[in-house]
């Protein structure tokens, strides 16, 4: 049965890597990962056409095999039946659906048909895991993040360099200049083969076009590049390629323009690509063998972020095998097949900017996170919803990351990126930078409110900026009081809608923690004044003082208050 399904595998997979192309860009809701199981047993179990699709195989395929057979029910609930939806329009847009098949509105009716019953089958199943595997752990792959939680958690701040910088070093990475070559070559409609994707004879050229050897092979040339296809999965993930009209494929049009000019263009790019890592991983002619150094090229990425950036290459390798041989037992035996299970991994990352080998230092050599790598894997840590504390370089972060990121941190902390920052400027430019960013968002009262109170310590350096400010309505009620409070000569005094307007700021934070500290919040004022508060309150155009006014209604204790706060709100309700 082993040889059968790996025979159906090689007949289906240029298919199925067209299909996953042609999703990106007509079925985007869909996940064409969902498909493959499908379309295998469709192969080996109801038809040697993989064109030809009956209402009753569909059936059979998604009541009887699939619960058999599917690995993640949870995922197949929600998204098999759509995929296989999408799978079955692009058979039939593509004229790969046969005349021997049923019909695609058929098929279709067949889905709708059997989407209760399969889901059913997918919930008992999930019931019957849990029931099994309650007091189980999952067992993860070598790229597991999961396992590194805590020791991630507590690695010191880790400080991220300056966009610009990233920008230049991802303009210098040598897979996506490859993939752009490859993608160019491809050109605006080159038709893919359904065995292959491409012909030994134009494997020949892409090789070319890419900068890749050609290998010595008495077989298909198509079958013997793994590297050429790693680079035209990656010219997919990066949007540099795109499926076109029928059974071709096309470059995308501004391809050729990589490196693009803007650095948020190419960090996008960069990103884009990011989950190429795991290309590369080690492939192996044995299946179970691949999958059991699964994930390899993540372990590297979190084992040198956990050391500070670096680790000698030998003692990498050596951990990473004990991991290999702990987590499978045929770990052991996939890494001695594999000679050196870390060269492709290592190759890849090199490739694609992630690290540096030094092979002067240390037991093997020394590996390096560079700048892009611990960006990179920062954002793989938190895909993982994993907490790890990484920050903007002081030197390049904006005032709008400052205050965003103080007002998470702990008092000492935020003081001390303040201080930290403020260094590097001088106080009326700094001050400057702050009301500027505090100006940004007129409903964010907690930005406004950590703005004003920091520019309020730089005493008469920061007038300039106060006196820019008060053309801001949401900084005009700070500037004013502080300016009065220097004794500036000519500034304009606070007005009660200035004091009101800063009460609403109050209110907005305290409402923000919570019920409890935004009732204690309203009871330090007392009824009588918060009454008085309501009469005239509501007039202020705050972003928040309806929302406001909604809540202390809902949850001032005093019935009183509550319903003078609900006749202040149908007043701003009625004032708009």
């Amino acid at each position: 049965m082993t040889d059968r399904i790996e025979v159906a595998a090689t007949e289906l997979r240029p298919l199925l890597e067209e299909f996953i192309m042609w999703a990106r860009v007509n079925a985007p809701d869909s996940d064409p990962e969902l498909v493959g199981p499908a379309a295998l047993w469709h192969r080996l179990a109801f038809s040697s056409d993989l064109g030809t699709w009956k209402r009753a195989d569909l059936r059979n395929l998604l009541l009887d095999r699939m619960p058999k057979v599917v690995e993640d029910p949870d995922s197949a609930a929600d998204g098999m039946l759509p995929a296989v939806d999408a799978y079955l329009t692009f058979l039939s847009q593509t004229g790969r659906l046969t005349e021997d098949s049923d019909s695609l509105e058929g098929l279709r009716e067949e889905l709708d048909d059997v989407e209760d019953e399969f889901v059913e089958l997918m919930e008992e199943l999930l019931e019957d895991a849990e029931g099994e595997d309650e007091d189980e752990e999952e067992t993860g792959d070598l790229g597991d993040f999961e396992p590194f939680a805590d020791e991630l958690a507590d690695l010191p701040t880790i400080r991220l360099r300056p966009d610009a910088e990233l920008a230049a070093a991802a303009r210098e990475v040598p897979l996506i200049a490859k993939a752009r070559d490859l993608a160019v070559w491809v050109g605006s409609g080159r038709r893919v083969g359904e065995d292959t994707l491409l012909s030994d004879a134009e494997v020949e050229e892409a090789l070319a076009a890419v900068g890749l050897p050609r290998p010595e092979t008495e077989g298909s040339l198509a079958e013997a590049v793994p590297q050429l296809w790693n680079v035209w999965n990656l010219a997919v993930d990066l949007e540099f390629l795109e499926p076109g009209e029928g059974n071709t494929v096309a470059v995308q049009d501004d391809t050729s323009e990589w490196p693009f000019d803007d650095d948020e263009d190419v960090l996008d790019a960069w990103m884009l690509g990011l989950h190429s890592i795991d290309y590369g991983d080690p492939e192996l002619p044995d299946d179970d063998l691949t999958m059991a150094l699964a994930g390899l090229t993540r372990g590297v990425l979190v084992r040198l972020l956990l050391a500070g950036g670096s680790r000698e290459l030998d003692g990498l390798r050596q951990e990473l095998a004990e991991a290999a041989a702990e987590l499978d037992e045929l770990g052991s035996d996939a890494w001695e097949a594999a000679g050196d299970p870390l060269a492709p991994a290592v190759e890849w990352l090199t490739g694609y900017g992630m690290v540096a080998l030094d092979e002067s230092r240390g037991a093997g050599g020394t590996l390096s996170l560079t700048a892009l790598g611990t960006e990179g894997v920062i954002h793989l840590v938190d895909d993982a919803d994993i907490e790890i504390d990484a920050r903007p370089a002081i030197e390049s972060m904006s005032a709008h990351e400052l205050l965003a990121l103080s007002a998470e941190l702990p008092e000492e902390e935020a003081d001390a990126e303040f201080a930290a920052w403020m260094r590097l400027r001088e106080p009326g430019r700094a001050a400057e930078e702050l009301l500027e960013a505090a100006a940004e968002d007129e409903s964010d009262a907690l930005i406004r409110v950590q703005a004003a109170s920091v520019v309020g310590t730089l005493g008469e350096d920061a007038v300039p900026a106060w006196q820019a400010a008060l053309k801001q309505p949401s900084l005009r009620p700070y500037a004013a009081t502080h300016l009065s409070q220097l004794g500036v000569e000519g500034a304009p005094e606070p007005t009660q809608d200035d004091t009101h307007w800063l009460i609403l700021d109050m209110w907005t934070i305290s409402a923000g923690l919570g019920r409890s500290e935004f009732v204690s919040s309203l009871r330090d004022i007392g009824p009588d004044l918060l009454n008085n508060l309501l009469e005239v309150i509501w007039k202020i155009p705050h972003a928040h003082v309806e929302e406001l006014l909604d809540l202390i209604s809902q949850v001032h204790p005093d019935k009183q208050v509550a319903k003078a706060a609900r006749r202040a709100l149908f007043k701003a309700r009625s004032h708009q």
